[in-house]
């Protein structure tokens, strides 16, 4: 019984996944703008934007669904005369700070980058004391 249980709930977990990949692309996933300059502008702003899926791969470079339907709002909001900053906020307010390669310093990330300083402060004043009371023995 147990085991009917694990695989019913395995199962209700990988069908929206599966579902997704059913899907067929968006209109701009794999096609440029016409517009060069606004295709260059969208281009540039998807190199800087990580895939939720692949993780190590931009959108620019995946061929993810995720990162196809991204590239897709990238080029229907450049098209559309947003900025690229403009859309950089939005995707982060809808998918996290985790989307971006540039994550800003806020309240919830400062942590990630005061940790490698206060790390390399304190492994120079343990070496430090340690240099200074070993040489006058």
């Amino acid at each position: 019984m147990n085991r009917l249980l694990y695989a019913l709930a395995a199962l209700s977990i990988a069908l929206p996944t599966a579902a997704q990949d059913k899907l067929p692309p968006a209109p701009y996933a794999y096609r440029q703008l016409d517009d060069a300059a606004q295709e260059a502008r969208a281009k540039a702003l998807m190199e800087t934007l990580r895939c939720l899926q692949c993780q190590g791969q931009s959108i620019a470079d995946s061929d993810a669904p995720i990162a196809g339907d991204m590239r897709h709002q990238v080029r229907v909001r450049i098209a559309a005369g947003e900025q690229p900053e403009a859309i950089r906020a939005w995707l982060v307010e809808r998918y996290g700070n985790y989307v971006s390669y540039a994550p800003r310093i806020d309240r919830l990330t400062w942590p990630l980058f005061a940790a490698p300083l206060i790390l390399a402060a304190l492994a120079a004043a343990l070496l430090r004391r340690r240099f200074t009371t070993g040489a006058g023995v």
